[in-house]
């Protein structure tokens, strides 16, 4: 009997244990992949109680040929936005980045290469990745980031020693579009103003023209709505260079 009752208890605690763990990977799992938790660095994601009908729109992964028409669009309704680009495409157009800051757009770091192991890179693998691409953006637009984007918003301890060491402010979203997975160009205009509120800081691309002619419908709707497209630095009221 006494035998039985202490495998009970033994057999109980581990049962504790494993649920324990398993619990807790549950939660670094999601807090890796979930970049509004900020469960590993501080992120920046939403204005709290903005004063004014203010969201920030943002565009991951160019420049590419697709910019020129999203900057073309901004003009067109005196709107401003923020690029998290990478590095390598800075590289092949020098020209849309110096037209993205020309046009009073801010410029900001989302890695040299945008690898899809990102999640699995060594702390001084990550800072490789965002001091090569501020120093390409540097060279090119003659502006050094402090605003920094991870690819796929994947955070864990080595992205977060990197940003740390180099003084650098992580910038997540709010609204999430889903641009580069959803087709049907109507569901991600639904899915953006399904979830719209002020102080939002909205995820999109500009690497597709989906994107594009998403961003047709959306921007003459935030007009009429009162919406004003800000920069995330003037939202957050955040520095977006060193000085």
């Amino acid at each position: 009997m006494a035998l039985a009752f202490a495998y009970a208890i033994f057999s109980g605690s581990w049962l504790f244990f494993v649920t324990s763990l398993l619990i807790l990977l549950g939660f670094t799992t999601w807090g890796a992949f979930d970049i509004r938790l900020g469960y590993f660095l501080r992120v920046f994601y939403r204005k709290k109680n903005p004063a004014a009908k203010q969201v920030a729109l943002t565009f991951d992964d160019g420049p590419s040929v697709f910019t020129p028409p999203v900057l073309d669009l901004l003009r067109d309704f005196d709107f401003k936005a923020t690029f998290f680009c990478i590095g390598k495409e800075v590289q092949h157009f020098p020209d849309i980045a110096n037209r993205i800051l020309s046009d009073g757009h801010t410029i900001a770091n989302h890695t040299f290469s945008h690898t899809t192991n990102f999640g699995f890179l060594s702390t001084e693998q990550v800072i490789a990745e965002l001091e090569t691409c501020n120093n390409i953006i540097s060279a090119t637009v003659d502006r050094r980031p402090t605003f920094f984007r991870p690819p796929f918003g994947v955070t864990n301890p080595s992205v977060a020693k990197a940003v740390q060491r180099l003084g650098l402010q992580t910038i997540g979203w709010s609204n999430r579009s889903l641009d580069t997975v959803i087709k049907d160009e109507d569901r991600i205009l639904r899915r953006v103003l399904r979830k719209l509120q002020s102080g939002d800081i909205i995820l999109l691309h500009d690497t597709t023209q989906r994107t594009v002619n998403v961003l047709r419908k959306i921007l003459p709707m935030l007009k009429a709505e009162g919406y004003v497209c800000v920069s995330v630095d003037d939202l957050l009221n955040l520095q977006a260079y060193e000085a």
